[in-house]
């Protein structure tokens, strides 16, 4: 996986790692009780109820989930925003191809295809590369308009943070910011036939 190259890239990342230390936590506080239990003899004949402790074990899960919450709920709504976009650009899934529409200019539309093994030259990634890459602007804001022409696909990027399905006779609209230059390279994620491992995005 690439390193993240986009601000919302990074915050789920954050958010990933967030979560994680949340369920080490529990993991740990939970097997230790779980050993405790094990390997202890001790035992209370007279316990019929514990209110408090019940108190404690029903609030407290509670309050670590609205710590995951929170954060989720934040980062979800960050992701749908828009703000003014520099440039659109139109990405359409085909059967097995992307092609693209750059809806700022006249007649600027390309077909980008994977170029097959046998033709890649010593420096290229197999199965990854294509013969015409998608260039954009960084540090500027970027609007993707994805659809499909025959049936569902969807274009990721993992190091953008960007995962829209392309859907036939729907225009799924995401918002992203390029911030460091590079090469980016991601795949279509949503089972598209035969030849779905064949269609990546550069």
């Amino acid at each position: 996986v690439q390193d993240s190259s986009s601000p919302l890239m990074e915050q789920l990342n954050f958010f990933h790692d967030h979560t994680l230390l949340i369920l080490t936590m529990i993991t740990i506080l939970v097997g230790y009780i779980m050993g405790m239990l094990m390997f202890n003899k001790f035992t209370n004949r007279f316990l019929l109820h514990g209110q408090t402790i019940e108190i404690i074990w029903t609030v407290l899960p509670a309050i670590i989930l609205m710590f995951i919450a929170f954060p989720s709920l934040r980062l979800l709504y960050l992701m749908d925003e828009i703000n003014t976009p520099s440039i659109t650009l139109k990405s359409i899934g085909h059967q097995w191809y992307w092609s693209y529409e750059y809806s700022d200019f006249l007649n600027l539309e390309f077909d980008s295809y994977m170029i097959p093994t046998n033709e890649l030259e010593t420096n290229g990634f197999r199965l990854l590369d294509v013969d015409n890459r998608v260039v954009l602007p960084m540090n500027n804001q970027i609007r993707i308009l994805v659809t499909a022409t025959d049936v569902l696909h969807s274009w990721t990027v993992p190091s953008l943070g960007v995962k829209v399905d392309a859907t036939p006779g729907r225009l799924n609209q995401i918002n992203f910011l390029i911030n460091r230059p590079g090469l980016f390279f991601g795949q279509c994620s949503e089972i598209c036939g035969a030849n779905h491992s064949f269609m990546p995005i550069v």
